[in-house]
C-alpha cells in the first residue's frame, strides 16, 4: 500500500532562499511540489523520506534562481491491483460509489465494478444490489 519511490527532479531555488541550508530548502521545495498530488505511474505522494543525491547547482542566464538536480525517495500511496482496502462510503452517485480512506478521498468505484446486478436508487441516492431470495424471487 505504501512504498518508497525513488525519483529524480530538478529543483528551482529562488535567490531569496540562498540564505538557507541547501538540504532544507530542497526538501521544502520537493514537498511543496509533490506532496498530496497524484502522479501517473507513481501514486499519491505523501511526503519526502530522504534525499539521496544532490548534484551541482546551475544558474541560467536571465534567471537568478539556482537549478539543482536531486535524487530522493518519497513515501507514496500506491495500492497494487486487486489489493483489498478498507474504506468508508462517502457518497453515491450514478457515476459510482465514492469512498474515503481517511487520508485519501478521491476513490470512485464505477458501476461496472459493483456487485451484479445492481442499480442506482435516485430516491435513496444509493447503489442497491438486486439478488434472488431462497424462493427464487428478485429482491433489492
Amino acid at each position: 500500500m505504501f512504498v518508497l519511490a525513488e525519483l529524480k527532479d530538478t529543483v528551482r531555488i529562488p535567490p531569496s532562499n540562498f540564505k538557507y541550508k541547501l538540504n532544507d530548502i530542497v526538501a521544502d521545495e520537493l514537498n511543496r511540489k509533490l506532496a498530496n498530488k497524484v502522479y501517473k505511474d507513481v501514486g499519491l505522494c505523501i511526503t519526502l523520506h530522504d534525499i539521496t543525491k544532490i548534484e551541482e547547482s546551475y544558474i541560467f542566464p536571465g534567471d537568478g534562481a539556482s537549478h539543482t538536480k536531486v535524487t530522493f525517495r518519497f513515501i507514496v500511496f500506491r495500492p497494487w491491483m486487486e489489493e483489498i482496502l478498507i474504506g468508508k462510503i462517502r457518497s453515491c452517485s450514478p457515476e459510482g460509489v465514492h469512498v474515503t480512506l481517511g487520508f485519501f478521498e478521491d476513490i470512485v468505484i464505477p458501476p461496472h465494478k459493483l456487485q451484479h446486478p445492481s442499480r442506482f436508487d435516485q430516491i435513496e441516492q444509493a447503489w442497491v444490489w438486486i439478488y434472488k431470495t431462497e424462493d427464487g424471487e428478485m429482491h433489492d
